[in-house]
């Protein structure tokens, strides 16, 4: 399978089950009338003192098995982050296929940075 095929399915894969999480995760705060222990209305709320970056891996894990809609659109906002993350891993290993040391490293880097930015600089920040 070529490189371009692999990204392009991938891409088009990862950005659907985006959107089929938070939809599922729409449906399911508007059945239950909220979630996350927050009403529908503190949900939609302009002013919204929601903060997404409160929830831990653990805490969507937990809402996913009880059928949480926050949770789910929460999944779905982290499969879309890590949609074009996953094309990068691909790249690099596509690249090192072709035996391609100069693209490989480069990739390798922009992959080591955006992971350091996902993950590391956010728990040195708060």
């Amino acid at each position: 399978m070529k490189m371009q095929d692999a990204v392009g399915i991938e891409l088009r894969y990862g950005s659907a089950a985006s959107v089929l999480l938070v939809l599922l995760g729409l449906t399911l705060l508007v059945i239950n009338n909220g979630g996350g222990g927050y009403s529908l209305q503190q949900i939609a709320s302009a002013s919204s003192n929601i903060n997404t970056a409160q929830f831990q891996l653990q805490d969507v894990a937990a809402s996913l098995a009880n059928l949480d809609g926050l949770g789910f659109i929460l999944l779905g906002l982290m499969v879309l982050v890590a949609t074009p993350i996953l094309r990068v891993a691909i790249s690099v290993v596509a690249f090192a296929k072709e035996r391609n040391a100069l693209y490989t490293i480069i990739t390798l880097v922009v992959l080591v940075n955006l992971l350091v930015a996902l993950l590391v600089i956010p728990r040195l920040v708060g």
